[in-house]
């Protein structure tokens, strides 16, 4: 059984095209081009279940067209809609140059000034012009920590951490 922490999403399933079982994919995240990705993960009525690509095309910077093997007719494509697509971590955990900002939710973030865990990252705001880590600390608090790539100092994707040299006075706000 796959589990919610091997996985991080990339995208959502939209409408069938055409008749054979092409299905359109809107995604975050071109992992699965990038390191040759053989599946995708969907979540089907709650649970995470792979399913083989035979081929896919891109139709712009952030959609495909994907047939997925043994998915051959319009009406299974239209079971798919609708249904989050999710990446293994071990595979792209290798493509550690293009680490997307969905890889990292689940990570530890700490702090180098102090060597504490701040938290989890659970979110990233991208809604403002500077983008924000959501991290929950152990008390299950909710901080803001500016997403900047001047503050992060390491990236440890086998130990699921970032180091960060946080601005003094930050976690006291």
């Amino acid at each position: 059984m796959i589990r919610e922490e091997e996985v991080y999403k990339i995208g959502k399933i939209g409408k069938p095209h055409g008749v054979k079982g092409e299905v359109t994919f809107t995604f975050d995240d071109d992992i699965f081009d990038r390191v040759d990705a053989e599946y995708l993960i969907l979540r089907i009525d709650g649970i995470l279940v792979p399913f083989f690509m035979e081929e896919y095309r891109f139709r712009t910077d952030e959609s495909a067209l994907v047939k997925f093997c043994d998915i051959d007719t319009q009406e299974r494509a239209r079971e798919l809609t609708n249904c989050e697509v999710f990446f293994p971590r071990q595979l792209a955990d290798d493509d550690v140059e293009h680490l997307s900002w969905a890889q990292i939710i689940g990570y530890r973030l700490i702090d180098d000034n102090t060597g504490a865990i701040v938290g989890e990252i659970h979110a990233i705001d991208d809604s403002t012009i500077n983008m924000l880590f959501e991290v929950v600390n152990q008390e299950g608090k909710e901080i803001l920590i500016p997403a900047s790539e001047e503050l992060i100092t390491e990236i440890n994707t086998q130990h699921r951490e970032i180091h960060a040299n946080l601005p003094e006075g930050l976690l006291e706000l």
